[in-house]
């Protein structure tokens, strides 16, 4: 998925705002606050890259540093797909940490019609993770934990697709300011912006007098959860 102009252009301006109340540069807000780096589909921030380098010296010379900084990612888009996983099923898909983690990640693949996470697609979200939660019980033979982290437990559309040990756990992640699973809140299905939330976040952003609670200025935290995978064995019945 392509994502539209105002995802970056929100990410740019937040960025503006904490480079004034902190006193850094622009280009280390735009490292260190945003996305973008990794929406570029240069991996894991490093400031030395290459490429990084080349979006920098762009920016310099860039009359619009917006219309650049999404000039850039188009350039990208292609190659900048999400995060590394091992099998897909559906809207879920899986990956390994280090040690004996396992990493759930969500991407709608519904474009189309009702929402993925509507009431009508609950039974077939709940078929995804049954899906995948059959083929780790085939493949993986070591014991696991599952792990997630995202704004979407937030929801009880979400929330409702999972065991309620695992909900349980959930605590507030805080200056993920990197990371998709804090910036997709302001995303819709289609790649475009979520307005209502993005004026939410732009008018608290507005009132910040310094980088203190920073994060509060997103309308939804970042959540992390953790349990056992046997319970997920249990509640998909696999």
């Amino acid at each position: 998925m392509v994502y539209a102009r105002a995802f970056f252009d929100l990410q740019f301006e937040f960025a503006e705002r904490v480079a004034t109340l902190s006193g850094l540069l622009l280009p280390d807000a735009l490292l260190q606050y945003t996305n973008l780096y990794i929406r570029f589909g240069l991996g894991e921030p490093d400031r030395a890259h290459a490429d990084w380098q080349k979006y920098l010296a762009g920016l310099r010379e860039a009359h619009d540093g917006r219309e650049w900084t999404y000039r850039f990612y188009l350039e990208r888009a292609q190659a900048a797909g999400g995060p590394p996983v091992i099998a897909r099923f559906g809207c879920f898909a899986y990956a390994r940490l280090r040690g004996d983690r396992l990493r759930l990640h969500f991407q709608n693949t519904e474009v189309e019609g009702a929402s993925s996470l509507g009431s009508a697609r609950r039974s077939q979200r709940v078929a995804d993770l049954a899906a995948l939660f059959g083929h780790v019980k085939a493949t993986e033979r070591e014991p696991l934990s599952v792990v997630g982290a995202s704004w979407l437990y937030n929801l009880e559309a979400y929330r409702r697709l999972f065991p309620k040990s695992y909900l349980a756990t959930a605590r507030v992640l805080r200056d993920r300011f990197q990371r998709m699973p804090l910036w997709g809140q302001f995303l819709d299905r289609h790649g475009g912006i979520k307005q209502n939330r993005a004026d939410q976040f732009l008018e608290r952003l507005d009132r910040q007098s310094s980088l203190k609670n920073l994060d509060r200025c997103f309308p939804l935290p970042v959540l992390t959860v953790e349990a056992p995978i046997q319970e997920f064995y249990a509640f998909y019945g696999v």
